[in-house]
């Protein structure tokens, strides 16, 4: 089999129709089925055979999509590269998985062109903004290959994408996920009632495709749909797209969801094609949903995933996000359901399953489930046993059958023997009116070991007091749970991924003590 073949049924059933939107370039699905034809039989004459890794490292573009159905079509290991790693963890990614071309943009040409000259000689450096110096540009690349069709057969084990996270640990690895992984996303994505595409639907990939917001992509070209990509995130400019291409369907991580909340401009907009607004990538306040639906209207779902399940693991339609406004507010702290072929379990310490409302460690297993790291022996058998992948949150299910995270494994936070669930926290002050963002850590205690900080920026023009926000919680949660310390901040530090960075405040709170925690 082959994924790329699913690029070159829709070119046969829609030519015409448009398949990949990146600023002022636009591409048929007959384009773009060329375009990654040449590209891909032009890597396979440069000796990019099945399993050659291939890295990508660039701001988000069409040309990045066009590599991904090229490799596909090749058999290629795709190693992306995030544009918000450091020179020394580029070089890491680079040097670990072997990568013999790496595609990429002008702005990262020299950080990779040291790299290469320095430790990866025979590593083929192409641009994607023209011939720079020694390097090969990307459309002389695309000259050397043919646009007749492309599809290296290879069956469901065979390594496709090589995802390198730091996730919790802050230590790059690389979860290897196969063909058979991605066709399972791809056929999820194509059940599921609310996120499927199909001709005439437009998706709106606002993030860097190299991660969650790309995951998408391949379910949209098997079914005929549309796919624009924003070249960086930028509030107004993401609504203008909605607006101008009427979108249909998009994706959103908390803290863009928040800046679109937050603009002035956003309730003025005409949002009436949207028919999918998927928030995913970490967690989300039921005051945000709430916030969510208000301004998208009924359209608005959650997905829980991470990239060693490839997609989403659970999901909580609109229709449960509804429920939660109208009748079932506890409804708004779960990530929903376990999705189509998707096993979860919550167990205890022994792996034994928990029954309902006990709080354990979540499985997952299933066959977009991954099985390995890459060169990472110690991490595979800590994260990967019997078939199941051991997620790191910590959750417990509700009678019903809907799951609820409560924390990271490592965010918990222990003060005076009772378990404090940051996220849990968050949630409370995220409730009230003042509060925009927040990040909550277990700060250093000489009588309770740790106790319950809170970062807190404010809603432009709002006001609000450490006092009043605990008062304002006193209502919500038990005294141990209460943020003991508020401190304001003009802004939350973020990860490389845009995701609030918890590690750098615990380590900021923790300095100098002689007991860490994390």
């Amino acid at each position: 089999m082959n994924l790329g073949s699913y690029l070159t049924r829709s070119a046969c059933h829609w030519p015409e129709a448009e398949a990949l939107v990146s600023g002022d370039r636009r591409w048929s699905y007959l384009a773009l089925e060329r375009e990654a034809n040449r590209l891909a039989s032009a890597l396979l004459a440069r000796g990019c055979t099945p399993g050659t890794a291939v890295a990508t490292l660039s701001g988000n573009r069409g040309e990045l999509v066009v590599a991904e159905m090229a490799l596909c079509k090749t058999g290629c290991l795709r190693v992306p590269v995030s544009t918000r790693l450091a020179a020394a963890e580029i070089e890491h990614v680079l040097l670990d998985a072997r990568v013999r071309l790496v595609l990429v943009d002008a702005a990262n040409l020299p950080t990779v062109r040291a790299i290469v000259d320095s430790r990866a000689p025979d590593c083929l450096v192409v641009v994607l903004d023209g011939n720079a110096g020694d390097a090969l540009g990307y459309a002389a690349l695309l000259a050397e290959g043919d646009p007749g069709p492309v599809a290296v057969d290879l069956d469901e084990d065979s390594p496709a994408v090589l995802n390198f996270t730091s996730g919790s640990t802050g230590t790059l690895k690389a979860a290897v996920q196969t063909v058979g992984n991605r066709l399972s996303n791809m056929r999820k994505l194509a059940m599921n009632p609310q996120g499927s595409t199909g001709p005439g639907s437009v998706y709106l990939a606002p993030g860097p495709i190299t991660h969650a917001s790309g995951m998408g992509i391949l379910g949209c070209f098997f079914r005929g749909a549309a796919v624009v990509v924003l070249p960086a995130f930028d509030t107004e400019a993401y609504l203008d797209v909605l607006e101008r291409e009427r979108v249909t369907h998009t994706f959103l991580v908390p803290v863009m969801l928040n800046m679109v909340l937050a603009s002035p401009t956003a309730r003025s907009r005409d949002l009436s094609r949207l028919s999918s607004v998927t928030i995913g990538g970490a967690p989300v306040s039921p005051a945000r949903l709430r916030d969510a639906v208000e301004l998208f209207g009924p359209v608005v779902n959650q997905g829980y995933g991470q990239g060693e399940t490839t997609s989403a693991i659970t999901f909580l339609t609109s229709e449960d996000v509804l429920r939660g406004i109208e009748s079932d507010p506890e409804l708004l702290l779960s990530c929903g359901r376990p999705v189509f072929d998707t096993e979860v379990r919550v167990v205890d310490d022994g792996g034994n399953t928990l029954p309902a409302g006990e709080v354990g460690q979540i499985l997952a297993r299933g066959p977009d489930c991954v099985r390995e790291y890459f060169h990472a022996e110690e991490a595979t058998a800590e994260t990967f046993r019997d078939g199941w992948v051991r997620t790191g949150d910590l959750g417990f299910f509700r009678r019903d059958g809907y799951l609820f995270i409560v924390d990271r494994e490592k965010d918990m936070i222990i003060s005076g023997g009772y378990n404090v669930y940051c996220t849990e926290v968050e949630a409370a002050l995220y409730e009230h009116p003042a509060v925009f963002e927040t990040c909550v850590v277990g700060v250093p205690d000489e009588r309770w070991g740790e106790t319950v900080k809170a970062f807190v920026t404010l809603r432009p023009g709002a006001a609000a007091t450490g006092d009043e926000l605990r008062e304002f919680c006193a209502t919500r949660l038990s005294r141990v749970k209460l943020p003991r310390i508020v401190e304001f901040a003009e802004r939350i530090p973020r990860n490389r991924n845009g995701k609030i960075d918890r590690r750098a405040l615990r380590r900021r709170a923790w300095a100098g003590s002689e007991r860490q925690v994390g």
